[in-house]
């Protein structure tokens, strides 16, 4: 991912969440040195992730595929090339947290090898209120 992808990036998440990430986070993500990717067919993103890797241990950040490319395999290859970059970077286990409302992304990591830790209770913005959010982990 690169400044020049921002805008879609960022138009991307937009459709996807009613509380999405802004281009400033996208922004300080790039500059803090994060691990982000975009998932390009024909020139187009179909899809972006970003993680963290730091003492041993690897937090993923943000994972999304654009609503018209979902169920096309996009979401799997993103989450095993971030897990590689964890891997190669010497971490030990990726963290993540999910909504549990989230059922795609929990068939994804489910799939994947994830495994429930906790709950973060009250994590994310809801309509009306708030919602938890289930810790996921992976050993690598």
């Amino acid at each position: 991912m690169q400044e020049a992808d921002l805008t879609d990036v960022v138009e991307i998440e937009r459709l996807s969440y009613p509380y999405p990430w802004t281009r400033t986070i996208f922004a300080d993500c790039l500059r803090a040195g994060y691990s982000c990717w975009v998932c390009e067919r024909q020139g187009i993103i179909e899809g972006y992730g970003v993680i963290s890797v730091v003492a041993g241990e690897s937090h993923l950040l943000n994972l999304c595929v654009r609503a018209q490319a979902r169920q096309r395999g996009y979401g799997r290859k993103l989450l095993d090339h971030l897990i590689s970059i964890a891997h190669r970077h010497g971490a030990e286990a990726v963290f993540l947290e999910v909504r549990p409302s989230n059922k795609a992304a929990l068939a994804l990591y489910g799939n994947n090898g994830f495994n429930e830790l906790g709950v973060r209770k009250d994590y994310y913005p809801a309509p009306g209120g708030r919602e938890d959010a289930l810790i996921l982990a992976r050993v690598l």
